[in-house]
C-alpha cells in the first residue's frame, strides 16, 4: 500500500467490526477477565529495549487487540512507518521529511539492516558531522574549570527535552557544571535563575531554530543586558547559538553556533544540538548511550512484527481507550524524582502532534485524537489527584512509571516507593467494597506499567522513542500529520498585536473583552 493512499481508521470494515467487537462486552471487568485467562497477564504485557509495558489491567482482552491489528495493517500503519524511516515527506502539510531517528544513528552497526539507505548517507554524515562537534565542545564546557554554571535558553522542544532529560540524569552529571534552564517570557524566571550566577563563570546556550522566537529572544537580549552590566566581557566566548540563522546569531554577537534542519522537529529535537545542554551536563559519552538507546528502540520498531512490536501495541491501546472507550484523559504518574518533568515533556510530544481536527485531506475527523495528557510524581500524586482517579466520576487510564534499581544508598525509601506504585496501580484494579458508603472504590479502573531497570542514558534514550512511535502509531490510524503543529501560530500573531497595544491603551478594532481587560492592565504599562 502507497502510504499517501492510506485510509482512515474509521473509514475501514475493520473499524466496523471494532466497534461491534467492544459493544458486545459494555461491562468489561478486568478482575473477571483475571479469573478466566490465567495468561492474561503474559498475553498483556511485553519487553523491549531497556523496558518492559505490562497493559493487563487496561479493558482491552486478546480479541480485541487482535482487532486492532488487523485495523492497523488495513490502515497501512507498517508502509506508513517504513515511509518515515525512508526519508518521504510525511510532515504532508509543510512538504518536509520527519527524520528524527536519523538523528540516533550510529556511524556504523546500525541495529536495522541497510537501513541508514544510500539516498539519506549525505545527511547522515552532515548529522555525524554536527554531532562530533557538539560532544568535542561539550567535552571542552565540561573541563574548563572557569564554566561553573550554564543556562539553557529556549521554549518547547528547545526546552521540555533538554530540560527533563538533564534533571531525569542528575545522577550521571555530577562532574560538569550546574544547568539552568530559561523559559518562560515571564522575567521572574529569568531572574530568579541569574541571581547568584557569576557573569564570567556563566555560558549562556540560546536555542532557536530561527533566531525569531519571541520567548527566546527576549530572554536572549536580557541575558546579554545582565552579563554586561554586570560586568562580563567577551559575549563570543559566553553566548553560543544552536540555530540555523548563523547571520542572525552574528548580529547578536554569537560566534559559535550549532545547527539542525528543518525536518527536526521541536518536540523531536533533544537528539540534535538541541541537546547541547545534555551533552554538557552527561558527558559526550553519556550521550552516545542516550542515542544508542534511542536507536535500539528505532531498530525494535522498524523490525518487530505488529503482534511483538511494543511502540504499535501500546499506540493501538492509546486509540482504543480514547476512541473505543471514550476516555479523553490520560494521567501520567512516574514514580521516580528524576521523571518529575516527563508528564510536561508528553504534553507536548502526544497534544502538539496529535491535538488535530482535520485529516490529511483536510477533512473534518468524526473521532477524537490525543487524549488530555496530564500527571505528577508519585507519591506526591497520591495527595493531591488520586482521589478522583480511584472514586471520581471520570474513569481515566493511569500510566505509571517506575525504575528497579535505585542510586542512592536509601533502600527502604525506594522499596516504599515501589511499592505504592504497585498498590496504587491494584487499588485502582481491585477496588474496595462498601456498597452506597464513602469507603467504596468502584475499581475496574484501568492503568498501565513501564518499568526500567535503571534510569541511565541508554533507558531514558529507549523510554523517549518508545513515546514517540507510539504517538506516531495513533496518529497514522487517525490520517492525521503529527509532525505540524499549526495551532500553536493563531496565538502567536495576535500577541505581537497586543503587545503595543497595552503600551498605549489603543483597543481599536478589538473585542470586548479584550478591550476592557487592556483598559483595565494599560495604566501598569504607562511609561513613568
Amino acid at each position: 500500500m502507497d502510504w499517501r493512499e492510506r485510509p482512515r481508521c474509521d473509514e475501514t470494515p475493520e473499524w466496523a467490526a471494532l466497534t461491534r467487537l467492544a459493544a458486545a462486552q459494555p461491562d468489561f471487568d478486568v478482575r473477571a477477565a483475571f479469573a478466566r485467562d490465567p495468561e492474561r497477564f503474559a498475553r498483556l504485557s511485553q519487553g523491549a529495549p531497556e523496558l518492559f509495558a505490562d497493559w493487563s489491567r487496561s479493558r482491552i482482552d486478546a480479541a480485541a487487540e487482535a482487532q486492532l491489528l488487523a485495523l492497523a495493517r488495513a490502515c497501512g500503519l507498517e508502509a506508513h512507518r517504513d515511509a518515515l524511516f525512508a526519508g518521504e515527506p510525511v510532515n504532508t502539510t509543510e512538504g518536509r521529511a520527519a527524520l528524527h531517528p536519523l538523528l540516533r544513528a550510529p556511524a556504523v552497526g546500525s541495529a536495522i539492516a541497510g537501513w541508514p539507505t544510500p539516498a539519506l548517507a549525505p545527511l547522515h554524515r552532515a548529522v555525524l558531522e554536527t554531532l562530533e562537534r557538539m560532544l568535542a565542545y561539550a567535552e571542552a564546557v565540561r573541563a574548563d574549570p572557569d564554566m561553573t554554571d550554564v543556562v539553557n535558553i529556549g521554549i518547547g522542544g528547545s526546552d521540555l527535552g533538554p530540560r527533563m532529560a538533564v534533571q531525569a540524569l542528575a545522577a550521571w552529571g555530577a562532574a560538569g557544571p550546574r544547568v539552568h534552564f530559561v523559559s518562560n517570557l515571564d522575567g521572574h524566571e529569568l531572574a530568579q535563575t541569574l541571581a547568584g550566577l557569576a557573569p564570567e563563570r556563566t555560558l549562556f546556550l540560546v536555542v532557536s531554530k530561527t533566531f525569531t522566537t519571541l520567548e527566546t529572544l527576549t530572554n536572549a537580549h536580557s541575558a546579554r543586558d545582565w552579563f554586561l552590566a554586570q560586568g562580563g566581557r567577551d559575549v563570543a566566548r559566553h553566548f553560543v547559538g544552536i540555530t540555523t540563522a548563523v547571520e542572525a546569531a552574528r548580529a547578536f554577537g554569537i560566534e559559535t553556533t550549532f545547527g539542525f534542519w528543518d525536518w527536526v522537529g521541536g518536540r523531536y529535537s533533544v537528539w540534535s544540538a538541541v541537546g547541547l545542554a545534555l551533552a554538557i551536563a552527561i558527558g559526550a559519552e553519556g550521550f552516545r548511550a542516550f542515542l544508542a538507546g534511542a536507536h535500539a528502540m528505532d531498530a525494535h520498531f522498524c523490525t518487530a512484527p505488529l503482534e511483538a512490536n511494543l511502540p504499535a501495541r501500546l499506540g493501538l491501546l492509546d486509540l482504543w481507550n480514547r476512541d473505543v472507550l471514550g476516555f479523553g484523559s490520560r494521567c501520567v504518574a512516574p514514580y521516580h524524582a528524576g521523571l518529575a518533568r516527563l508528564p510536561a515533556y508528553l504534553q507536548q510530544l502526544e497534544m502538539e502532534s496529535n491535538g488535530k481536527r482535520v485529516d490529511l485531506r483536510g477533512r473534518a475527523l468524526t473521532l477524537p485524537t490525543s487524549p488530555v495528557v496530564w500527571g505528577e510524581p508519585g507519591t506526591n500524586g497520591q495527595h493531591a489527584f488520586f482521589q478522583l482517579l480511584h472514586q471520581g466520576t471520570d474513569v481515566i487510564p493511569v500510566e505509571f512509571l517506575a525504575v528497579a534499581r535505585a542510586r542512592h544508598g536509601l533502600v527502604g525509601h525506594h522499596a516504599g516507593l515501589v511499592a505504592n506504585a504497585l498498590a496504587q496501580a491494584r487499588a485502582l484494579m481491585v477496588g474496595q467494597d462498601d456498597p452506597g458508603g464513602h469507603r467504596h472504590f468502584p475499581g475496574n479502573r484501568p492503568s498501565s506499567f513501564l518499568l526500567l531497570e535503571d534510569l541511565t542514558p541508554r533507558s531514558l534514550g529507549a523510554l523517549l522513542a518508545l513515546y514517540e512511535h507510539r504517538v506516531f502509531v495513533s496518529g497514522s490510524l487517525w490520517g492525521i500529520d503529527s509532525f505540524d503543529q499549526w495551532g500553536v501560530e493563531l496565538g502567536k500573531a495576535l500577541a505581537r498585536d497586543l503587545t503595543p497595544r497595552l503600551l498605549s491603551g489603543d483597543v481599536t478594532g478589538l473585542d470586548a473583552a479584550t478591550a476592557g481587560l487592556i483598559g483595565r492592565l494599560a495604566p501598569f504599562f504607562e511609561k513613568k
